[in-house]
């Protein structure tokens, strides 16, 4: 049978359909020049043609190029022969220190300096080691001639070393001067009992940090409108008080000074307590590294501010592990090490902390413990995970930034028993006053005070403080033992739980009895069937059946 023929397909398309095949086209042509790009496949080099035969000087030309090779092989040769050379002599050298040294007391030496060597590059390598640190302090102490305890103004008295205040106070030559940092978190009632309290003592200069000091490097953009007066320039963040008080008493010390050099300033003080920021205040700019996370100075740095002032910026005082669980919560670094749980640190604040005045600071209702708190906040924040469950971590992490940094405000009251310690006597009083433009001081401080816009009383969390804090000052106080308050802490709360706190409540389980399960016996009744009952008859009978 004939097929019948066939008719050609047409190559009519849609517009679409041509311009998805081009589109289609140009993504595999760029996918290829990509892949050649990362394989480094390039062009092949075209082939050089030569000396074409009509050329006029074809032969001088031939030789010229080869006199041109013949030179470049001879350059390279005489390259690898200086390089042959060079090394040959330095094998002999190695071989002749090698020889000389074989002496023991020359070996000895060199043992004894790579043991050194090694040892300082794991001091160095280490920058997060209490020793490191401890040395770090201790370094700023004994350069600087005037040594600047930084507060933090919601709990001086528990930012307070007495261990670095009376290495200071026992050096003889040096002045020690608190700096009452972070006074706009706390209500100015309070800043005024704490500054008349403390002046007792030493020096007291009322200071607040600005928070949003740039790099120099970082251009500030450029407002539309020129504020009319001081107070629309100055945001809660961006303005400094107390830093002209702070550079002209240190100026004026130094002025009155018979030395030359610069008067050297070490600021010192726990973690997170404001010294960085107190200095780049200081300097007008950003010269220190500041964060919300504590400890982040690791070393000391040296900011000049005037040319006879230089300011010493230190790591946080290591916190000693005999001090009570707020204190080690609040001014150590166990959480950012991980020795304390976010969870434990949040309960032992709260134990300290009216729970109403936490209810009406974070907008949350009502709480028994320390994990329903957490699940509310992380709730009201947003802090969810996958499935809508409540980051904990998340909140706890928040919590515990808000009480370290600048934006929490609680406060401490002055005990009404508060008495000096024992290494502050009237002589160190009067010498430590000494020196000072005690009236530019108090002029300073009222004028700070009058600029500061204070927290009302009510809004501000009335918080428990603990007392001083101990310090390490010397590696050999340093202890590598694990934490001994913390262990203490957690045999309490093992012993006496708290009674909001069910989750530390472990159940009771159920005490297994030594003694077997006793058996019912059933004990046999006599029955006694008797042929009076008998009958022949289904119907009842009352005066045999039932007597």
């Amino acid at each position: 049978m004939r097929r019948p023929k066939l008719k050609k397909a047409s190559k009519r398309m849609s517009c679409s359909k041509r311009y998805k095949i081009q589109k289609k086209v140009r993504e595999h042509h760029k996918k290829l020049r990509k892949e050649a790009k990362k394989k480094g496949v390039k062009k092949p080099v075209k082939k050089d043609l030569g000396v074409p035969n009509s050329a006029p000087f074809k032969e001088e030309v031939l030789r010229e190029a080869e006199q041109r090779r013949l030179q470049i092989e001879e350059e390279n040769e005489r390259k690898r022969q200086a390089k042959k050379a060079e090394r040959a002599q330095k094998r002999k050298k190695e071989k002749e220190a090698a020889a000389t040294t074989e002496s023991e007391p020359d070996a000895k030496k060199t043992r004894v300096d790579k043991t050194s060597n090694r040892s300082e590059k794991q001091v160095t390598q280490n920058k997060n080691s209490k020793h490191f640190l401890c040395s770090q302090i201790k370094k700023t102490i004994d350069a600087a001639d005037v040594v600047i305890e930084v507060l933090d103004a919601r709990d001086p008295l528990g930012c307070r070393c007495p261990q670095l205040e009376e290495a200071v106070l026992l050096s003889g030559n040096k002045k020690l001067l608190l700096v009452l940092n972070k006074i706009d978190l706390v209500p100015k009632e309070n800043v005024e009992a704490w500054m008349e309290c403390l002046q007792k003592e030493l020096p007291v200069v009322a200071f607040k940090a600005s928070t949003q000091i740039r790099h120099k490097t970082v251009q500030a953009k450029k407002s539309r409108f020129k504020p009319s007066n001081d107070v629309l320039d100055k945001s809660r963040g961006a303005a400094c008080f107390g830093n002209s008080c702070l550079i002209e008493i240190l100026t004026s010390l130094a002025a009155a000074r018979q030395s030359e050099a610069a008067l050297k300033v070490g600021v010192v003080g726990f973690p997170n307590v404001g010294k960085s920021s107190l200095i780049n205040s200081m300097k007008g700019m950003q010269a220190c590294n500041v964060g919300t996370v504590r400890g982040t100075t690791k070393h000391m740095q040296d900011v000049h501010i005037l040319r006879n002032l230089k300011v010493m910026d230190s790591p946080g005082i290591v916190a000693s592990l005999s001090n009570p669980a707020v204190s080690m919560t609040l001014r150590s670094l166990q959480v950012e090490d991980g020795h304390l749980s976010k969870l434990d640190a949040v309960r032992t604040l709260l134990k300290e902390c009216n729970s109403s005045q936490i209810m009406l600071q974070y907008s949350v209702p009502d709480f028994k413990n320390s994990l329903e708190f957490l699940t509310q906040l992380a709730k009201k924040r947003g802090f969810l995970q996958k499935g809508g469950v409540p980051n904990t971590e998340q909140a706890a992490s928040t919590f515990l930034d808000d009480w370290t940094g600048a934006k929490l405000s609680y406060h401490c009251k002055v005990p009404g028993n508060h008495s000096p310690p024992t290494y502050v006597s009237d002589t160190v009083v009067a010498k430590m006053f000494s020196g000072w433009d005690l009236g530019r001081i108090k002029a300073g401080n009222e004028e700070t005070l009058k600029g500061v816009k204070f927290p009302n009383l009510a809004s501000s969390i009335s918080f428990h403080s603990t007392g001083p804090t101990a310090g390490l000052l010397s590696v050999a106080e340093v202890s590598e033992d694990q934490p001994i308050a913390a262990e203490q802490n957690k045999d309490v709360e093992l012993e006496q739980p708290h009674q909001d706190s069910p989750e530390a409540q472990p159940l009771e389980k159920p005490q297994k009895t030594s003694h077997k399960e006793k058996q019912v016996k059933f004990q046999p009744v006599p029955v006694d069937i008797s042929l009076s009952t008998v009958s022949t008859d289904d119907a009842y009978d009352f005066n045999t059946d039932f007597k």
